[in-house]
Formats: structure tokens, C-alpha cells, sequence
């Protein structure tokens, strides 16, 4: 049997690893266009911050490993650019120009996200980045030199806020330009202030609520270009967001979904029965608002490659979805939410409740506690747990967990705020600010 595998990251070599581990006579094929297999794309901002970390520190295995321990047929350098479905084959080029055919009899694609970059001028000029791949990471790092003073960064989303902390310890002024208005518009407006006036005390230049023109170079310099505003840099990095690389799918005539991703079932098949897909080129099902969403996360992705493998290799598994908790950091402030917002809520026809409430990472005598601000919201109507928002200095990113794990078993408000949480005053007041938000949001719902 033949598992022919597009794509050599976190969902690809999740699932050839998984398979070959599994069934090791069965032949396993990756075609990865880069050189690049298993690596921490997550990792990237923080290594760009410190100058002195090879960037393939971020390698989590190289692909001589993947070859010669796993015996897995990884081929490098080789783009997969059509599929045909009738003949159960793939066709491509791979980095030399040659043509290439590959027979399969289980398909798994695994193409992942591309940067998204405006048709304007100036984004092709050198200097001008986006941060995706490790390839990216490398020619940022490369590109910054001790004469490089200032960076724009387009976007204010999760890259782009990593990165404005990662230049700002290069000592490079950053400024952020967006077109919307709103810094973080899936935040509480009121926990999205504290982020900004995180940045501000950072010394980070934002102007939200500017469209941008485009891009020119005059004098060594890069010039971002805006009605009523000219933003002169030496590097400017793309990072207004990503979509799903479902081309080869959709061109193959296989169903797309959400936000254009590659529709799959509980067992990560596409419309094809016998081709599957995983990480950030599909779909997932979100447990909440119990409807079909695009939301490329890593566990996901991985935890995607295994499902897809085992079920390549008769062992029926389902990934029953996901709740999209998510966690990043911007200075001192750690950042996290899962679930929904109280516009998302309403869009899946819930009756949101929010109730935002500051409390303290530790107990009220005990040094060095830091606030802590949390959105929670219920469902009027069955008295859910919707969705919890939290920042802080400290305590915020493992703290999440908690009303993850409540989402994906469905707990009313009620229930979790009599969850057994625990409690010692280096780490958390009596009254965990979890508990606090839920027994103050009650009040509201009642």
C-alpha cells in the first residue's frame, strides 16, 4: 500500500511518522517543496530577538532522520502541483525542473497556509518580508544588520505583535499600520486597551485605521505609504494574516469549506474517500458553535496528521474538534482566549452574556501579584460557558486550560464556577479569578 503524503511539517510528518511507526511496511512518500521539514514556525519570533541563535535552532528533526531511522521516502524540493483523482496519482516539478508522477493509493494533503499579500505596489521589494516559513525566518534574520534602525509592520495580529516585541529587542523603532480601526478586534474591547497601552509603554508607534498604498524605496530606505501617512524604514514585515493552501484541492474538484479551507469529516476525509486532509489547509468543527471554521492551530495540525494516518491504516479514529484556545505574548502581557466572543456567540445563535471582572495572580498578601482581567461569557438562554478571554503579567497562559477543558465537556456557568480548582497564595487568591469571573457572571445571567 502506498501513503503519498503533500507537505513536510507538523501534519505531514505527524502522520508519516505515525504510519511508518504503525505499519512499517507500508511505503510512505512526503514531497515537500522546501528543505524544510518539522520545525518550529511558532518559535520564529522569538529566535529573530536574539541575534546570537542559529535560526535552525528550530529544527525539531532534520530530514536525514526522517530517511534513514524512519525509513520514510521524503523528497525535498518537490512541488506537488496537480492531483488527478481518476488515476490516483500526483504530478509535480521538483527543484531542478523535472517533472515527476507518483501513484497512491491513500492521499493526504497537508499543504498548510500562505502568508497573505496585497496586490500593491511595492510588497516585492527587497526588504519586504512576511514571517511563514523557516526560509522567511532565515532571510529576516539575515536582512538585519546593526545599521537597521527602523521596522514597519503591517497587521497588529499575533505575528505581528511577536515580532514588534522581537525587533523592539533589537533595538530597532518599530511602528504597526493596519487598516481596520480596532487593534484586536476578536478581544473585549477593554482587555484589547490593555494590549495597547502595553505597546505604547514599549515606545511601539500604532496607527490602526490606515489603508495602506503601497510600498516604494528611494535613498536605501523603504516608505510605507498611507492617505495623510508616510512610514520610512529600513525592513518592513507582512503580517496581515494567512489562508489556507486548498488550490491543488479545489482544482482537483475536491469540496471546500470554511474560509476556503478543505472540507473533512471526523476522520479527516475530504470528498474524495480515499484522500485526506489535515493542519492548516483544513477545516475543523468547532465544538461551540457547533459549525464548521477555519482555525489553523499547531495541536491541531498535528493531532490532524495522526487522525488521517490511522485511519490510512484501517485504525478508524475521530478528532471530535476543537474549542480554538490560543495563548501568545506581547511583553510582559500574556494573552489568551478560547471559545467565543460575544459577536461570535451571537453569530452561532447563542444569547451572550459577558461579564469582565479584574482579579489577582496570587493571593492578596503574597508578593508580587499582578493583575489579572477576564471576559467570560455565558449563554442566557441554557446558562453555557461560551467563551473566556484573560490577560496578565502572570498566570494567564496555563490558567486557559481550565475553561478549555470546560468547553469541550459542555459545562454550564454554574458548574464551573463549583469546578475544584487549586489554590495556595504563590499562585492564586481563595477565590480563583476563574471562579470569580464565573459566580459574577451568574449574577448577570439571572
Amino acid at each position: 500500500m502506498k501513503f503519498v503524503i503533500i507537505g513536510g511539517d507538523a501534519a505531514g510528518m505527524s502522520a508519516a511518522s505515525r504510519a511508518k511507526r504503525n505499519k512499517p511496511e507500508m511505503d510512505v512518500i512526503v514531497f515537500e517543496q522546501t528543505q524544510d521539514v518539522s520545525y518550529s514556525a511558532c518559535g520564529m519570533p522569538y529566535n529573530i530577538a536574539d541575534e546570537k541563535r542559529p535560526i535552525d535552532d528550530l529544527i525539531v528533526r532534520q530530514a536525514n532522520v526522517f530517511r534513514e531511522k524512519q525509513h520514510i521516502d521524503l523528497r525535498t524540493g518537490h512541488r506537488v502541483e496537480s492531483i488527478d483523482i481518476k488515476e490516483k496519482t500526483v504530478h509535480g516539478t521538483n527543484q531542478d525542473g523535472k517533472s515527476f508522477s507518483c501513484h497512491y493509493d491513500s492521499l493526504l494533503i497537508a499543504t498548510g497556509a500562505s502568508p497573505i499579500i496585497p496586490e500593491l505596489p511595492g510588497f516585492d521589494l527587497p526588504g519586504v518580508f512576511p514571517l511563514k516559513s523557516l526560509e522567511n525566518g532565515r532571510l529576516i534574520k539575515k536582512y538585519i544588520q546593526p545599521q537597521t534602525q527602523k521596522a514597519v509592520i503591517i497587521g497588529m495580529g499575533y505575528i505581528a505583535l511577536e515580532m514588534a516585541e522581537a525587533f523592539h529587542e533589537r533595538g530597532i523603532e518599530v511602528s504597526m499600520i493596519k487598516p481596520r480601526p480596532q487593534l484586536l478586534p476578536w478581544l473585549s474591547p477593554s482587555l484589547a486597551e490593555i494590549v495597547n497601552q502595553e505597546l505604547i509603554n514599549h515606545q511601539i508607534n500604532l496607527y490602526p485605521g490606515y489603508p495602506i498604498k503601497g510600498i516604494e524605496a528611494s535613498n536605501h530606505q523603504l516608505c510605507v505609504k498611507s492617505e495623510n501617512l508616510s512610514l520610512s524604514c529600513d525592513i518592513v514585515l507582512t503580517a496581515i494574516g494567512v489562508q489556507p493552501n486548498s488550490q491543488i484541492a479545489d482544482k482537483a474538484g475536491i469540496v471546500l469549506g470554511a474560509s476556503n479551507a478543505i472540507k473533512v469529516n471526523e476522520s479527516l476525509k475530504t470528498s474524495e474517500s480515499d484522500i485526506f486532509a489535515a493542519g492548516d489547509c483544513a477545516d475543523v468543527y468547532h465544538l461551540v458553535s457547533k459549525k464548521r471554521a477555519w482555525l489553523p492551530l499547531a495541536l491541531y495540525a498535528n493531532r490532524g496528521g495522526w487522525t488521517a494516518a490511522d485511519n490510512v491504516i484501517g485504525k478508524q479514529t475521530k478528532l471530535s474538534g476543537i474549542v480554538g484556545t490560543s495563548v501568545f505574548k506581547v511583553f510582559q502581557l500574556e494573552v489568551a482566549r478560547t471559545g467565543l466572543n460575544s459577536s461570535e456567540a451571537k453569530k452561532a445563535g447563542f444569547d451572550p452574556v459577558e461579564v469582565v471582572i479584574q482579579s489577582r495572580s496570587r493571593a492578596h498578601a503574597h508578593p508580587g501579584a499582578c493583575p489579572i482581567h477576564i471576559s467570560m461569557i455565558g449563554d442566557k438562554q441554557t446558562g453555557l460557558l461560551l467563551g473566556v478571554q484573560m490577560i496578565g503579567k502572570e498566570g494567564v497562559a496555563h490558567r486557559i486550560n481550565a475553561p478549555a477543558i470546560a468547553l469541550h465537556t459542555k459545562m454550564t456557568v454554574d458548574h464551573f464556577a463549583n469546578s475544584d480548582l487549586a489554590y495556595a497564595p504563590p499562585f492564586s487568591p481563595v477565590w480563583d479569578p476563574m471562579l470569580t469571573a464565573a459566580n459574577q457572571l451568574i449574577k448577570k445571567m439571572t
